[in-house]
C-alpha cells in the first residue's frame, strides 16, 4: 500500500471549478502535492491551472491514486473504469451509500464487487480522504494540512478528523498520516494496521472506531502490530443509543462495548475512554514505552496529594526511594519538606531547589517515571525548569501550572506531556505502563488431547438446537471433570442409577423448554434414598402443572457434590469477534452480582488466569480470613478446555453453571448449550 500514501501521480474524478465545492477544495489541496495531478471532468479542459480530462480512461497515464468525488450513483461505473485502466488505489469521498439505507447499501456492494474484481485497494466510500504531511499530500476537503509527527490517525468519522485537525493546529500536535476510513467497503482497520506496522514515519497508531466488521481479523493483526507499535483506540457506540447512532452514521453495526473492550485488551490495544485520553495516551506513547514505579516532585502539597491518589486509583505504585536518595534530599531541602514520595520541596522553593531534587529522584534506581509538578510561584523560573526537564533520561510528565506558551511549545516539540491536572498526568502514565506490560505476555494458544471421536458422535446424534444436562458427557470428552450421573426415563431407572452412584443425589428434569430449572422446581437437591420416589414424582407433577406443553426427555440423577465455591464458565458467539468467554461467581447469583470477566477464544494460558484474577470475588477464590482457597490452576485449565470445545463445534451459547471449585480440583454439576441451526 505504499503507493497509496506515497503516490507519484493523483487523479481527482469530479474536480470542479465551483469555488467552495468539495471537488474544487480537494483539487486546490492536491495542487500543493509535489507529484503530478490530473483533473477528471467532461465539462472542462482545465481547472485552476490543472489539466482536465473527459474520463478516467482518457488519462495519459496509469495514476498511482484516484480520488472520486462524484454523485453516489456514478461511483460504481467510475470504479469499473479505474479497474480497466489498471489503477490500483482508489479513494471514494462520495456519500450516499450504506449509511443512507438499503438502496445505498446495494450501491456500495456494487462498488466493492468492482474493486475486488480488479484488485483495487479502495478506501471509503463516505470518507474524508487521506493526508500525508511528509509529502504535502492532502487528498481531503480540509483546507488545513497538519504539522508532521510520528502518530498515524485512523478515523471512521470524517467530521471528527476535521475537528481534530483544527485542534492539532493550535496545540502543535503532529501526524505521520491521517486516514478517514468511512464505510470500509474494501479497506478495513486491519489492512491499514498492516501498512502502518511497516511505515517508518509512524511510531503510534491512533484509532477512532464505531464498529469493526471483521473482529477476528482485526485481533489477529492488532496483536502482532501492538508488539512493535502502540495502538490507542477510542470506541464510540458504547450504549444502546450510541450504537444506533453509529449505525445510522456509517452503516456500522456496533456490538457490545464490553466485547470490544475485551478484544482490545486481549490484543494489547490501549483503550481511551475519551477524546482527551485518546490524544494524551498517543502523545505519551510516541516517546515513552515504559513507566514503572512513579516518583512525584512538587512545590505544592495539594497537587502532590492529588497525584498520589491517582497513582493508587490507576493501579500504579509509588516508588520507594533508596536510603541514599532520602539522605541526599535531607541535605538540600528544608527540615519541613517531605523527603519521601511524593517529594514536597515546599512553596518557597526556587528553580535551583527543584532541579536538585529532580536530579536525585531521577538517579534513584527504584524510580521508573516522574511527575514534576510546579505551581507558578514568584521563585520559579519556568524556562530553567523546562531546560532541566528536557535533559531527563527517564519518562517525565509535567504539571507546570500556568506555563507560558513558548515554554509549553518547547515541551510539546520534545514530546514531553504537560498537564494542568496531576490526575490526568498519572492516568496517562498508567496507559504507558499497561502497554509495556502487554509486550511480555505469552499469547500462544493452549490445546489439549481430547476424545474428539466421541464428541463428533455426540454432535451427530443431537436433535434440535438446545442441549441440556445430557451434554455433561461432552465435558467429559474434553477432560472437564463432572459429577457422576445417569439419565433415567422412569423411576426404576432413577433408582438404579442412584444406588450405583451413591446418595444423596440431585434430580434434574431434562427438557429443551426449561432453561432455569430452579425457577419452577425442576431440580431437587440432596435427595436421600427414602425421599427418592416422592421427590421424583412430585418434581415431574409440578413441572407438568406449570408447563403442560414442555417436552420432557428424562430425568438426570446426579451425585450431590457438597461444599466448594460455585463459579460459572460461559460462552456466547459474537457476530464480529467470534466466541466470547465469560467467567465469574456462579450459581443462582451470577445475574444478580454480575461479577464476571470476558475473553475471546481461543485462549492462551495467561488469558485463562487473567480471567480468574479479574473478577472482584477473586480474593474469595484465593482464600480470605483463614479460609482455604480453591484450586485456581484447575479452574484455569477448565476454562482452557471449555474454550477449545467452543472453537471445535458450531456452538452459539454454552455454560457450565455451576462449576464447583475445591481446594484440589473442580467439578461441573450443570450444563446447557445452544447450537447453530444445521441445514
Amino acid at each position: 500500500m505504499r503507493s497509496f500514501f506515497y503516490p507519484n501521480s493523483v487523479a481527482l474524478v469530479g474536480a470542479s471549478a465551483k469555488k467552495g465545492s468539495i471537488g474544487n477544495v480537494i483539487l486546490n489541496n492536491l495542487k500543493n502535492f509535489n507529484g503530478k495531478v490530473y483533473a477528471v471532468n467532461p465539462n472542462y479542459s482545465e481547472i485552476d491551472g490543472v489539466e482536465c480530462f473527459e474520463s478516467v480512461k482518457s488519462l495519459p497515464e496509469v495514476v498511482d491514486l484516484a480520488v472520486i468525488a462524484t454523485p453516489a450513483k456514478t461511483v460504481p461505473y467510475i470504479v469499473e473504469e479505474c479497474g480497466k485502466k489498471e489503477i490500483k488505489n482508489v479513494i471514494v469521498i462520495s456519500a450516499g451509500f450504506k449509511e443512507t439505507g438499503t438502496e445505498g447499501a446495494t450501491l456500495e456492494e456494487r462498488v466493492a464487487e468492482s474493486a475486488k474484481k480488479y484488485g483495487i485497494r479502495l478506501l471509503g466510500p463516505n470518507c474524508l480522504g487521506i493526508m500525508n504531511p511528509e509529502i504535502n499530500l492532502n487528498a481531503t476537503f480540509s483546507e488545513i494540512m497538519p504539522r508532521r509527527g510520528n502518530i498515524a490517525f485512523l478515523s471512521q468519522s470524517g467530521a471528527f478528523i476535521l475537528a481534530v485537525i483544527l485542534w492539532a493546529e493550535k496545540t502543535r500536535f503532529g501526524f505521520s498520516k491521517i486516514v478517514s476510513m468511512g464505510n470500509k467497503a474494501v479497506l478495513s482497520e486491519a489492512d491499514l494496521l498492516r501498512f502502518f506496522a511497516r511505515d517508518e514515519k509512524t511510531d503510534v497508531i491512533m484509532l477512532y472506531v464505531e464498529g469493526i466488521g471483521n473482529g477476528r481479523e482485526f485481533m489477529e493483526v492488532a496483536k502482532k502490530v501492538a508488539r512493535e507499535k502502540p495502538i490507542v483506540v477510542m470506541k464510540a457506540g458504547k450504549t444502546e443509543s450510541g450504537a444506533k447512532a453509529a449505525s445510522s452514521h456509517t452503516g456500522s453495526l456496533a456490538g457490545s462495548y464490553e466485547i470490544y473492550k475485551t478484544a482490545f485488551e486481549q490484543c494489547g490495544v490501549v483503550i481511551a475512554e475519551t477524546v482527551e485520553e485518546l490524544f494524551d495516551f498517543s502523545f505519551a506513547l510516541s516517546k515513552f514505552r515504559k513507566a514503572g514505579k512513579v516518583a512525584i516532585v512538587t512545590n505544592s502539597g495539594g497537587p502532590g496529594v492529588m497525584a498520589s491518589d491517582a497513582v493508587e486509583l490507576n493501579g500504579l505504585e509509588l516508588a520507594n526511594f533508596k536510603k541514599d536518595t532520602i539522605d541526599e534530599l535531607h541535605k538540600i531541602l528544608p527540615p519541613s519538606a517531605n523527603f519521601y514520595n511524593p517529594v514536597d520541596i515546599l512553596g518557597d522553593a526556587d528553580t535551583e531547589r527543584f532541579v536538585k531534587a529532580l536530579d536525585l529522584v531521577e538517579k534513584d534506581e527504584n524510580v521508573g517515571s516522574i511527575v514534576a509538578i510546579l505551581a507558578p510561584t514568584a521563585q520559579i523560573n519556568y524556562s530553567k525548569a523546562v531546560d532541566r526537564v528536557l535533559t531527563c533520561k527517564k519518562p517525565i510528565f509535567c504539571c507546570f501550572m500556568g506555563l507560558d506558551k513558548s515554554n509549553e511549545e518547547r515541551l510539546i516539540d520534545n514530546k514531553i506531556p504537560n498537564f494542568f491536572d496531576p490526575s490526568r498526568a498519572v492516568k496517562t502514565i498508567s496507559a504507558v505502563e499497561r502497554y509495556s506490560r502487554f509486550e511480555f505476555r505469552d499469547s500462544s494458544v493452549v490445546n489439549f488431547e481430547v476424545d474428539k471421536k466421541s464428541a463428533d458422535k455426540f454432535f451427530e446424534n443431537v436433535k434440535g438446537k438446545f442441549v441440556g444436562v445430557e451434554g455433561m458427557k461432552l465435558l467429559e470428552y474434553y477432560g472437564i471433570k463432572v459429577a457422576p450421573f445417569g439419565i433415567a426415563q422412569n423411576f426404576e431407572e432413577a433408582l438404579e442409577i442412584a444406588e450405583k452412584i451413591g446418595y444423596p443425589v440431585v434430580l434434574k428434569v431434562i427438557s429443551p423448554d426449561i432453561i432455569h430449572k430452579s425457577d419452577i422446581g425442576a431440580i431437587r437437591l440432596n435427595v436421600t434414598r427414602d425421599k427418592l420416589k416422592s421427590e421424583f414424582f412430585d418434581m415431574l407433577s409440578r413441572v407438568e402443572n406449570l408447563l403442560p406443553n414442555a417436552r420432557i426427555e428424562g430425568v438426570m440423577v446426579q451425585k450431590m457434590i457438597p461444599g466448594g465455591r460455585e463459579v460459572i464458565i460461559g460462552m456466547k458467539r459474537d457476530p464480529y469477534f467470534g466466541n466470547v468467554l465469560m467467567f465469574g461467581l456462579g450459581g443462582v447469583y451470577v445475574e444478580v452480582f454480575k461479577d464476571v470477566s470476558f475473553k475471546i477464544a481461543p485462549l492462551s494460558k495467561e488469558d485463562a488466569y487473567d480471567m480468574v484474577r479479574r473478577v472482584k470475588s477473586y480474593p474469595l477464590l484465593r482464600g480470605v480470613r483463614g479460609e482455604k482457597g480453591v484450586d485456581v490452576d484447575a479452574i484455569a485449565e477448565a476454562i482452557l478446555r471449555f474454550s477449545q470445545l467452543s472453537m471445535d463445534y458450531p456452538i452459539l451459547e454454552m455454560e457450565i453453571n455451576p462449576l464447583k471449585a475445591f481446594e484440589s480440583g473442580c467439578v461441573a454439576v450443570d450444563f446447557r448449550m445452544l447450537l447453530e441451526v444445521r441445514k
